[in-house]
């Protein structure tokens, strides 16, 4: 079997119960990061093996668990934060695993996007998840300016290096559009800054952001 769990997205209290018997009960875990999952593990006093499982080399790795979940083996999948599938590694695998007749489970938990969603105070009835906005400035101005043309709200993750420029072709475009940047979601210095664009774009022109942040952008109001 293969179990996708949900982690923390900062606050480690976030994770559930089921989450919690789950890790105990799988015979490995495969993490995006082993590091950091490490820390989880340890902080609820929980000991297995742990691989690395990302972007780089979420192919080879794919084919070895197969062979270990073939041969009775219960894994576990995790990323640093959030769901696993969710703008980090997970889809290649469970789409292997039902090719070769393994079953998923899917331990539900935090997520990013929907705690900046539900806390941003825009529609929540209807929306598009865009993942990262595109590090290439043309092909981010783009995104937004498509982001503004939509009538449902908008979800985006964000570098705090690029929040502002981001911000800054969304003020251009319309300057009292709604927005919310929220920032360092379930941690210590959590921080939801809601408004039109050119009155967050001033903020953070004046105090640069730090942490990871998720941007929301309402649709067009009718």
């Amino acid at each position: 079997m293969l179990f996708l769990v949900g982690s923390p997205i900062g606050n480690l209290s976030d994770i559930t119960l089921r989450a919690l018997e789950t890790l105990k009960d799988v015979t490995l875990v495969a993490a995006e990061d082993t590091r950091r999952s490490s820390i989880l593990l340890k902080r609820f006093e929980i000991s297995k093996p742990l691989v690395s499982f990302h972007e780089h080399n979420e192919a080879r790795r794919t084919s070895e668990l197969i062979e270990k979940m073939r041969a009775g083996e219960k894994i576990a999948l995790i990323t640093d934060a959030g769901m696993p599938s969710i703008s980090d590694p997970g889809f290649r695998i469970v789409r292997a695993c039902i090719e070769n007749g393994i079953r998923v489970e899917v331990i539900p938990g935090p997520s990013a996007l929907l705690t900046a969603l539900v806390g941003s105070g825009l529609p929540t009835d209807r929306f598009y998840f865009g993942g990262f906005l595109p590090v290439k400035s043309g092909q981010r101005e783009r995104e937004l300016v498509a982001a503004l043309a939509r009538e449902v709200t908008s979800v985006y993750f964000e570098s705090p290096h690029r929040i502002v420029r981001s911000l800054e072709v969304i003020g251009r475009e319309d300057p009292t559009r709604l927005i919310c940047v929220a920032r360092e979601l379930t941690k210590k210095f959590e921080e939801y800054r809601r408004g039109e664009v050119s009155t967050v774009l001033s903020h953070y022109a004046a105090h640069p952001p730090k942490g990871e942040i998720t941007l929301v952008i309402s649709g067009v109001r009718t």
